[in-house]
């Protein structure tokens, strides 16, 4: 085995000699390659009890480091997979690959997502490992062009194939199910027995190896693989039962003395009923995944650009940066970019779920895919490809699909077991009927009744081999394994249409269990947009103007709001250069600007510089913050010299946002920075009882840890950079989407117009689909409990169990589709 390391601190060939004899000293290491010019090492291991931290310690001992690398993560479209045992296979594939850190397979979104530790190892050799087991793999991309037509096409193949196979399996299936009934239930004897029977195997073999050859080829994949799928149950199911045909035609022939009953007809029976299962379940987890569809549509296939000041329409894979297209009325925004010129009216219910379009003007940001309904635009191309904001929600549903909720831990241990439990089983139920059968009659006896399929006429070995198949015919591992993913699948694709994303499945369960929501105040409960309402002036030796002048310069060097806000309210236009500035965190900035030391923020900022603050400093900030505005000091030099009222008004949404939480039975908790008589203000205003003001940014983090210690299950919402630790921290981090990239990448739950109210929408949508899953589970659950018992005492005729597992599979499929139509 071979593993590549990134060694940092070598400066020349004596440092690579160094780093080449301490690993090479290593026990379990029989060759250490290391380069300079790469900065790499490759350390071939002759054991397996060489670890990382081993070769890391090796390194720094010899003066060096180990850099470890980010952990790469690749998507693959799986081809092949017929049920959970496929899935289970194709995954333990990949994860016995050297290199490979962890490996989801996905049943019904077809994919895999692997994380690799190890960046030398090729996709390649993935694939190929992966292909020898009999499934195929492809590397998925946002940058392929006609992603939509492929997976339509993808889709259509599938359907069409699952189709041909159920027809040609019903053509030869259905004339025997005919003649069998008109044989054995009415008495009328159409040709001889012996022609019966051959016509029997015949057909059922024709079934078997003709459109049932691909359940036949998956069932002798996952043995050798040693990881038996359902296809296995139904392989040996089916083959048994046609086996059974020769050996009465055996005996009729005079070949063989003992008669047996021929099950041939039930095998064809068996495996026409599993392909037109096969087949309606293809067509509702295709159905199921309509979000991504959906999604798809809307990438435009052109654009209309700038060239050379000529309008030329352009095939959308042709665009680049920076270029200027022109969008008008009724036409897609082809890219995300920035408004250069004119003015329009854009629909953006693809992004937020919302109706009403919003005006856009110069300097305003527009989104691939939203429609302008009205004015013509010109907008210069910001993000294309895999970074477009369409592509970032695609790869984020697409990644919510493919993972995993803690529920489904218990059911993907069943399932890795189920097969060779249910083959145990049957072989129990076989031995039991054939040394017991005599004893176990009366049961048969008592149900006929009441069971009209039952058969009491059957000798002994061919009734244990009748209880035995149906057993093995009617265990269902696939609900079981399909009754969370298809949930989710439902579920994210209505969160992506409703302006809900959820990038990981475990936030659908956690939020089920979270006690306290905890907001943060500015950009999430309010607009996020600060102003300055009142600029008080104290300084009587310094000119009002001059303090404006120096302030401006200063704070214009800074991104806070705040500061922003200052800059805005005194004007920007003659600015002295800065020098010295500083920005404290929490608390304001300093900075030297035409030869005076100014420093702008908080009393806590004033404190820890010894700025001294007067009386009436101190009163007029106090009545200031009594009406709510958050109060920001000027001092030049030493000496307080102004005083800025700021105020940031609620979102509208806020206040009945809410007061729906509390009337969900959550608590509710606001976290900010500002100061304590602003924030108790705002939090009586809508109704929040317990508030921590005046906390900086690296303590948001520590109150979400406090209140975890206590007991609380915490959601966390917040929108800026200074919420991402407590975003991580929180069991579930909810960002608002307009917030910045690292906020939303420390979510697991994304609100993409930032609107406080889908909160409640996303809240209604994870209890709605973790609500189906629990339902799924129940009844692929239920539905294995009580039937495989009914079958294993005879009361089961095979090829309604073979009906009854597809109709499994398809309820627990069906039950998720039946998610689009709850309101959210």
């Amino acid at each position: 085995m071979k593993k590549t390391y990134i060694i940092t601190g070598m400066h020349c060939a004596g440092c690579t000699n160094s780093v080449k004899k301490v690993i090479e000293k290593i026990d379990g290491v029989s060759s250490a390659d290391v380069q300079l010019t790469t900065e790499k090492a490759v350390v071939e291991f002759s054991g397996n009890g060489v670890d990382d931290i081993t070769i890391e310690e090796a390194v720094e001992r010899a003066g060096f480091s180990v850099e470890k690398p980010k952990k790469k993560t690749v998507t693959f479209l799986v081809g092949g997979m017929h049920c959970t045992g496929c899935s289970s296979s194709v995954e333990k594939t990949i994860q016995s690959i050297d290199g490979v850190s962890s490996a989801n397979v996905n049943l019904a979104t077809e994919t895999a997502v692997v994380e690799l530790d190890d960046h030398s190892l090729s996709e390649e050799e993935i694939i190929k490992r992966v292909e020898v087991t009999g499934y195929s793999l492809k590397k998925k991309s946002a940058n392929e062009p006609n992603r939509l037509e492929e997976k339509r096409k993808r889709d259509s193949e599938k359907f069409e194939s699952a189709r041909k196979k159920m027809v040609q399996s019903w053509v030869v299936t259905i004339p025997l199910m005919v003649w069998m009934f008109v044989d054995m239930v009415l008495g009328i004897h159409l040709t001889s027995h012996l022609v019966m029977e051959i016509a029997m195997t015949a057909g059922a073999a024709y079934v078997i190896a003709g459109p049932g050859y691909t359940t036949i080829l998956s069932a002798i994949r996952s043995s050798r693989v040693l990881s038996p799928n359902m296809d296995v149950l139904i392989a040996i199911g089916t083959v048994a039962s046609l086996i059974t045909g020769f050996v009465a035609l055996g005996h009729e022939l005079g070949l063989i003395e003992s008669p047996f009953y021929s099950f041939a007809g039930i095998a064809a029976m068996i495996m026409a009923f599993h392909l037109t299962g096969r087949y309606i379940e293809t067509k509702a987890r295709g159905s199921a995944s309509d979000a991504i569809t959906k999604l798809l549509t809307l990438e435009a296939k052109s654009a209309r650009v700038i060239i050379n000041g000529k309008e030329e329409e352009i095939d959308i894979k042709n665009l680049n940066v920076n270029d200027v297209m022109i969008i008008r009325p009724g036409e897609k925004v082809p890219a995300d970019g920035t408004v250069v010129d004119g003015k329009g009216s854009i629909d953006e219910a693809m992004i937020t779920g919302e109706s009403m379009p919003v005006v856009k003007e110069k300097g305003d940001q527009v989104v691939g895919g939203t429609i302008n309904t009205e004015g013509t635009i010109r907008v210069q191309v910001k993000e294309i490809g895999e970074n477009s904001f369409l592509n970032r929600i695609i790869a984020m549903v697409e990644e919510a699909q493919g993972s995993k909720v803690p529920i489904q831990e218990f059911a993907d241990k069943v399932t890795a077991v189920f097969v060779p439990v249910i083959l145990l089983l049957s072989l129990f139920t076989f031995l039991m009927w054939w040394f017991f059968g005599d004893s176990l009659q009366p049961l048969l006896t008592m149900a006929e009744p009441y069971i009209p399929w039952i058969i009491t006429d059957l000798n002994t070995l061919s009734q244990a081999f009748f209880a035995s198949l149906a057993v093995l015919v009617i265990a269902c591992p696939c609900a079981l394994g399909l009754a969370t993913p298809t949930a989710l699948m439902v579920g994210t694709g209505m969160g992506a249409e409703n302006g809900i994303l959820i990038r990981k499945g475990e936030a659908i369960q956690r939020l089920q269990e979270v006690t306290t929501f905890v907001f943060d105040k500015t950009g999430t409960l309010t607009k996020g947009e600060p102003e300055v309402t009142e600029w008080i002036h104290l300084g009587k030796s310094e000119a009002e103007d001059e303090v404006k002048r120096v302030a401006s310069s200063v704070e214009n060097l800074s991104e806070h709001p705040i500061s922003k806000a200052i800059t805005n309210y005194v004007g920007a236009d003659e600015l002295y250069e800065t020098d010295e500035f500083t920005s404290y965190t929490g608390m304001g900035v300093t900075g030297k600007a035409n030869g005076r030391n100014l420093t702008a923020g908080n009393r806590a900022l004033m404190n820890h510089l010894g700025h001294h603050i007067s009386d009436e400093a101190q009163e007029r900030a106090g009545k200031l913050s009594g009406k709510g505005y958050t109060t920001i000091f000027i001092a030049i030099d030493d000496d307080v010299v102004a005083i800025a009222a700021i105020s940031d008004s609620l979102k509208p949404q806020s206040k009945e946002m809410i007061t729906k939480i509390h009337q969900m039975a959550y608590k509710s908790v606001m976290l900010t920075g500002d100061q304590e008589e602003v924030a108790k203000q705002i939090a009586d205003e809508i109704g929040i009882k317990k508030v921590f003001a005046g906390i900086k940014p690296d303590e948001k983090a520590n109150i979400i840890k406090k209140l975890q210690n206590d007991g609380e299950i915490v959601a966390m919402v917040g929108d800026g950079v200074n919420d991402a630790p407590a975003l991580t921290q929180a069991d579930v981090g909810i960002a608002l989407g307009t917030g910045t990239d690292i906020a939303i990448e420390s979510g697991s739950i994304i609100l993409v117009d930032g609107n406080p109210e889908v909160i409640i929408r996303a809240v209604n949508l994870s209890r709605q689909t973790f609500k189906k899953i629990k339902q799924n589970l129940f009844w692929a659950f239920f539905y294995n409990v009580v039937m495989i018992p009914v079958a294993v005492i005879g009361w089961m005729h095979p090829v309604l169990a073979e009906a009854a597992m597809a109709m499994s599979s398809i309820n627990v499929v069906g039950n998720s589709k039946r998610l689009t139509n709850k309101k959210i």
